[in-house]
């Protein structure tokens, strides 16, 4: 069976030639997430003005504040899978000496109350609010992606098995390791992929660049540019429509991003005699944001991460986290999630006893280091030295801003 989609406006064609018993056995060794169903998606725009409501939400932030007759009442952010949700609770009968050490203590809360609406805004007034301290489905809580996780994760696996070893063999030790985790984890707190199961989508979005690259092309070098010539004429278009649209609201995506294009093929032209790596390219796509395990936190974490690298470590506060939304990680964002990629890959390496030469790791852990590609955008190297450097820092440019465009994210 092959499955054929399209990707980057439809540029890419995408192939994928897996047997429904391959795509089962995938889906069986690599389980996607459970997803919540219709009665855990609550949308507070698609309720009616006093309709009585019982609800699961994470806090985002709460404050105590004074009415213009100074009486206290709490004023609450809360968020779940459809988006937030404001609300207030009054102080009724000490309601807010109550439930303000909960608040501080706790992140995830049954509420029950009533909806408002105030000039088109609603939000919920509050009667009695529960901490919920079972253990609880972060798709229910959090946006996720709404695209297929079945179908990306797949895709990801066929991927990985069409490697040869060791790459495969490091690939796997990965996932076989990391799964539970990296299929849900988010690609960043806020400008792209900032969504449950985003680290998935945006990997997967590396490796259909480089597979067009390296695989559909004769010419890498003639590849990247037809698709610096997508971007342009992408940018020409939301031009375009904003010039005569001058009320839309949408970003320009490509804004200032043609000149870096530009300046990136022009150094990696250097490397005209050299041969890309596809396998090595492929997989430190794989592990080039898996450090985001540990950069970012948020309710459905867990930490077998940490204690996989620091295996001696004592780990006691890591079991007194309030999570919530997506956030940094209080210890991840002091290392980043560059650094973890090369700690993650090379621990990997010798924990499997995997063999390997001491150059194929040297270039994975470049490719790592340097794909933000430049050092004031986060890169670890001043500039790429690999030509699988400077094709890793490209696919991910392209496929962080591609991903602003997309309607079904």
């Amino acid at each position: 069976m092959t499955e054929k989609k399209s990707y980057f406006f439809d540029f890419i064609p995408i192939e994928i030639n897996v047997t429904e018993q391959e795509r089962m056995q995938i889906l069986h060794n690599y389980p996607i997430p459970t997803l919540p169903d219709g009665e855990e998606y609550f949308d507070i725009q698609q309720q009616t003005k006093g309709t009585d409501v019982r609800i699961r939400v994470v806090l985002n932030e709460f404050t105590v504040q004074l009415t213009k007759t100074n009486k206290q009442f709490l004023k609450m952010q809360f968020g779940n899978n459809a988006g937030t949700i404001q609300a207030k609770m009054w102080d009724n009968q000490g309601s807010i000496e109550k439930c303000q050490p909960l608040l501080e203590q706790y992140s995830v809360f049954d509420i029950e109350g009533k909806v408002d609406e105030f000039l088109g805004h609603k939000s919920i007034t509050i009667h009695q609010l529960y901490p919920c301290k079972e253990d609880v489905n972060p798709f229910s809580l959090l946006a996720y992606t709404n695209q297929s996780l079945e179908d990306l994760t797949t895709e990801l696996f066929t991927y990985i098995y069409e490697l040869n070893s060791p790459y495969k063999d490091i690939a796997l030790a990965a996932m076989n390791r990391f799964w539970d985790q990296f299929r849900i984890r988010p690609a960043a707190k806020g400008y792209h992929h900032n969504y449950l199961g985003g680290l998935l989508k945006h990997t997967v979005g590396l490796m259909r660049f480089a597979r067009y690259i390296l695989k559909l092309e004769e010419d890498h070098f003639k590849a990247t540019l037809k698709l610096i010539s997508v971007v342009e004429k992408a940018h020409k278009n939301e031009l375009w429509a904003q010039l005569t649209n001058p009320n839309t609201t949408k970003p320009l995506v490509w804004k200032d991003t043609i000149d870096h294009l530009y300046s990136m093929f022009y150094r990696m032209m250097q490397y005209n005699e050299s041969t890309p790596n596809y396998d090595l390219l492929m997989t430190s796509i794989l592990f080039h944001d898996i450090g985001k395990l540990l950069e970012y936190d948020h309710t459905g974490k867990t930490f077998e991460d940490f204690q996989f690298l620091f295996p001696t470590a004592t780990s006691s506060s890591l079991m007194n986290r309030k999570q919530a939304g997506i956030t940094m990680d209080e210890l991840g964002v002091m290392v980043g999630h560059i650094p973890y990629g090369v700690l993650i890959l090379t621990k990997i390496v010798e924990s499997e006893n995997i063999e390997i030469s001491l150059e194929e790791i040297h270039q994975m852990a470049h490719c790592i280091l340097c794909h933000h590609g430049l050092p004031e955008w986060g890169a670890a190297i001043r500039n790429p030295q690999t030509i699988e450097g400077y094709l890793i820092h490209i696919v991910d440019y392209l496929d962080s801003r591609y991903e602003n465009t997309e309607s079904v994210k």
